[in-house]
C-alpha cells in the first residue's frame, strides 16, 4: 500500500479550520498533532497509546486545526485494512477510537474532518469506515454533535451498546438498590477491606481474575504480557484495587481499572471467586473505585458495556449495574460505505 505521509487539505471554510492528515506505517510512531490540543485526550487516543495497539497496520491521523486560535480542535486516529481488505476502522486495539472534539465545536466543523477523513481513506483504496465512539457519558455534549455529524454524512449505527457508570458527585451506598446495600453492610461487618495493590503484584492480580472468569465461564481479553506492557506504558493511569479478608488477608474481588481522563475512571476488569458470592465483595470493592474516583475529582465511573459475544445484552450483569445506581450511557459504533 502506498502511504503518501504527511498532508495538508486546504479545503478550509472561512472560518479558518484545515485538516492536517499523516498515514504512518506499521512499524511507526502515529503521528501527534503539530499544534497544542484544545482538550485533554483520551488515552485510548494519545499517539503513545495508538503505537501499543498491535494491529499491524497502517494508521492513518486526521487532525482539524483552528488557525486563528492556533490550536488542534478535533483528532481522529483510523487503522487502514483493520478488518480486511478495504475496511478500516477506529480503534485499532482499544475499547474505544472515534473523534474527539474541543468543548464547543460546532457540527459542522466535525463533519468537515470527517469529510477529510473520507476522503484519505479512499485514496488508500478504503470500502468501509467503522467508527466504535466513547460512551457518551464521557462528554455528553462532544456524543451529541459527533452523532450529528455522523448522521448528516451518511454514516448508520452498526451497533448500540448499553453502557453504565456511576457518579462519583453522589453517595455511593444511597444510589444502591436495597439488595446490593445488604451485600455492601454484610462485606463491612464481615470485616473486607479495599486496599490499594502495588504494579508488582499484577501478575498474581491477573492469574486470580483469570481464574474468576473461567470459573463462570469468560475469558480475558488480553493476555498477561498486553497488559503489562500497557501499565509499564502509562503506570500512573492503571490502578489496581483489592477486597481482602481481614485475617488470611485472601483476596475476595480485584479490580484493573484505567484512567481514561481526568475525568474518567474506567472499570476495566473486576472479578470475585464464586465462594465468596454470599458476601459480593464486587459491590465493596466498586464503592472503594467510586471513592477513590471522587478524591481524584473525575465525574464518571465507567462500568463498561454488557455484551455478550453474539452480540447479544447481558442481562444479569445489566440488572447488577442498575442496582449499583449505575446510570446509563450508549456506546455506538457506526459505519458507512465509501463506495
Amino acid at each position: 500500500m502506498k502511504l503518501p505521509g504527511s498532508q495538508e487539505l486546504n479545503l478550509a471554510p472561512p472560518t479558518g479550520w484545515v485538516v492536517h492528515t499523516a498515514t504512518t506505517a506499521p512499524s511507526q510512531l502515529p503521528t501527534a498533532p503539530r499544534r497544542p490540543l484544545a482538550f485533554e485526550p483520551f488515552l485510548f487516543l494519545e499517539p503513545a497509546h495508538q503505537a501499543l495497539q498491535q494491529h499491524g497496520h497502517p494508521v492513518l491521523a486526521c487532525f482539524l486545526e483552528d488557525e486563528a486560535a492556533g490550536r488542534t480542535v478535533a483528532q481522529l486516529y483510523v487503522v487502514l485494512d483493520a478488518q480486511g481488505p478495504g475496511l478500516a476502522r477506529s480503534p485499532g486495539q482499544a475499547s474505544f477510537g472515534g473523534v474527539q472534539l474541543a468543548p464547543g465545536l460546532p457540527t459542522a466543523a466535525v463533519s468537515y474532518l470527517l469529510a477529510a477523513a473520507e476522503a484519505a481513506l479512499r485514496q488508500h483504496q478504503q470500502q468501509q469506515f467503522e467508527l466504535r465512539s466513547y460512551p457518551s457519558s464521557y462528554d455528553p455534549a462532544g456524543a451529541a454533535t459527533l452523532a450529528d455529524a455522523l448522521g448528516q454524512r451518511g454514516y448508520a449505527v452498526a451497533l448500540a451498546e448499553q453502557s453504565y457508570y456511576l457518579d462519583p458527585h453522589r453517595d455511593y451506598a444511597t444510589t444502591l438498590a436495597p439488595s446490593e446495600r445488604r451485600y455492601l453492610r454484610k462485606g463491612q461487618r464481615a470485616g473486607l477491606v479495599v486496599e490499594q495493590e502495588p504494579p508488582l503484584l499484577l501478575p498474581l492480580a491477573y492469574e486470580f481474575i483469570a481464574e474468576c472468569r473461567r470459573e463462570r465461564g469468560y475469558g480475558l481479553s488480553l493476555s498477561l504480557e498486553r497488559v503489562q506492557e500497557l501499565v509499564r506504558a502509562f503506570p500512573r493511569q492503571h490502578l489496581l484495587l483489592s477486597v481482602r479478608e481481614p485475617v488470611a488477608g485472601e483476596w475476595a474481588a480485584v479490580l484493573l481499572a484505567i484512567h481514561v481522563s481526568q475525568a474518567v475512571f474506567y472499570n476495566f476488569y473486576i472479578a470475585s471467586p464464586r465462594r465468596f458470592d454470599k458476601l459480593s465483595p464486587s459491590v465493596l470493592l466498586l464503592g472503594g473505585l467510586h471513592d477513590f474516583a471522587r478524591a481524584n475529582e473525575a465525574a464518571v465511573v465507567d462500568l463498561g458495556t454488557s455484551t455478550l459475544p453474539s452480540g447479544q445484552p447481558n442481562e444479569p450483569l445489566l440488572h447488577f449495574k442498575r442496582a449499583l445506581g449505575g446510570r446509563e450511557s450508549l456506546r455506538l459504533t457506526w459505519q458507512k460505505r465509501l463506495v
